[in-house]
């Protein structure tokens, strides 16, 4: 059985031949290891220096190359998911970002004020003082429904395309769609959460407005070829939702179910990857017509018995191997974790392999390899 068709059974709520497998994605450190050399692909911050000094082309000539050479190494792999950062759509040809001043290695600043650093422990560079943050005003007539999106450059669809035609007909490929709606933040996730109670028309209207736009662009995005999408805006925290589920289902889940809807009518199966403690949500994600559910955090309470008992049957569910043990753990430590993922949530089918988050920056080869190990032995139906 081919991965795709081991794939849509699992989606068509059938046995395969065996457990598929799939990631989020896979970063730079493990790519290279199993390239043999360095690459752009999924390195973050490599990635947004090298677009700030114009080297646009040199980035995604390597995206390219490098994602087809890693999936066909990784030929037991049966997902794409092109959808990730450094990954998959690209900035257009003629792309001239502001280039920032660089106050030392690791920190720039803007013209604004906005200063970035880099983060050691994700391999990105993130915003870390906004002089606005807190400032900036958020009116509903900010948000015009009637507002006509910009339509990309072809040129920004070349990994992607590249891709699909190295694939199509091998591996089921989660491709990119007009944009996930659905916690919108304004001003950033601090200023965002606080939003939805000081602010909750204007973010009603911001989320009407993304969605309006979102659902525009996707004949844009959505590619010839795909098999579908996965959305990867997180909900929650360890301890539960970042906004409490009564205001999630009033302000939120309105525009998923429009989104998920209008995705759908390309064909589209819709992955949502939701790390954290999403109890809370599980029932409006059934609601909201997900087809699978992926992360699985159980370091954050997703309990791998408690989901499968209670959503097994409704969403596909995917993951299982904490991303905690592959970066700081060790090989056994790994290969419990298969054990028991396998143990729980193969049962019955309605099951990709894979891990509670991604193959992050930071997972140790030996770990990964022992993933391998230990899933090839188990994933047999």
């Amino acid at each position: 059985m081919r991965s795709k068709e081991r794939v849509m059974r699992v989606f068509e709520h059938k046995l395969p031949d065996k457990v598929p497998w799939g990631e989020f994605t896979i970063d730079y450190d493990i790519v290279e290891k199993i390239l043999g050399r360095e690459t752009y692909l999924r390195a973050k911050a490599k990635c947004q220096i090298a677009f700030w000094e114009g080297r646009r082309d040199e980035v995604v000539q390597s995206w390219r190359e490098d994602i087809i050479e890693l999936y066909r190494k990784l030929d037991f792999f049966d997902i794409i998911n092109l959808s990730a950062m450094c990954s998959g759509v690209a900035p257009p040809k003629d792309y001239q970002p502001e280039r920032p001043k660089r106050i030392d290695e690791n920190t720039w600043e803007m013209k604004d004020g906005r200063i970035y650093k880099f983060s050691p422990v994700t391999g990105d560079i993130t915003l870390v003082y906004d002089p606005e943050e807190w400032t900036r005003e958020f009116r509903v007539e900010d948000f015009d429904l009637d507002e006509e999106p910009g339509i990309p450059e072809p040129s920004q669809f070349e990994v992607v395309d590249a891709a699909i035609e190295a694939f199509r007909n091998e591996k089921f490929i989660l491709g990119p769609d007009g944009g996930e709606v659905s916690l919108i933040q304004l001003g950033g996730m601090q200023r965002g959460l606080a939003e939805y109670a000081l602010n909750p028309e204007v973010v009603k209207q911001a989320t009407q407005h993304a969605l309006v736009r979102a659902n525009k662009l996707d004949k844009y995005y959505i590619r010839e070829g795909q098999d579908g999408i996965m959305w990867g805006i997180d909900f929650a925290a360890t301890k539960g939702p970042f906004i409490s589920p009564r205001m999630f289902r009033d302000i939120c889940l309105p525009a998923i179910k429009s989104r998920v809807e209008h995705v759908k009518g390309f064909g589209m199966t819709i992955v949502k990857h939701a790390c954290g403690n999403n109890r809370e949500l599980m029932d409006m994600f059934v609601e909201a017509g997900y087809d699978s559910y992926q992360s699985i955090q159980a370091t954050a309470g997703m309990d791998l018995e408690w989901v499968k008992r209670n959503y097994g049957d409704k969403l596909v569910l995917w993951g299982g191997v904490n991303v905690e043990n592959l970066v700081s753990g060790e090989p056994e430590d790994v290969k419990r974790d298969v054990r028991k993922a396998m143990d729980i949530l193969k049962s019955g089918g309605n099951y990709i392999f894979g891990t509670s988050h991604t193959i992050a920056v930071g997972t140790k080869y030996d770990n990964f390899m022992a993933m391998i190990d230990e899933y090839l032995r188990l994933c047999d139906y």
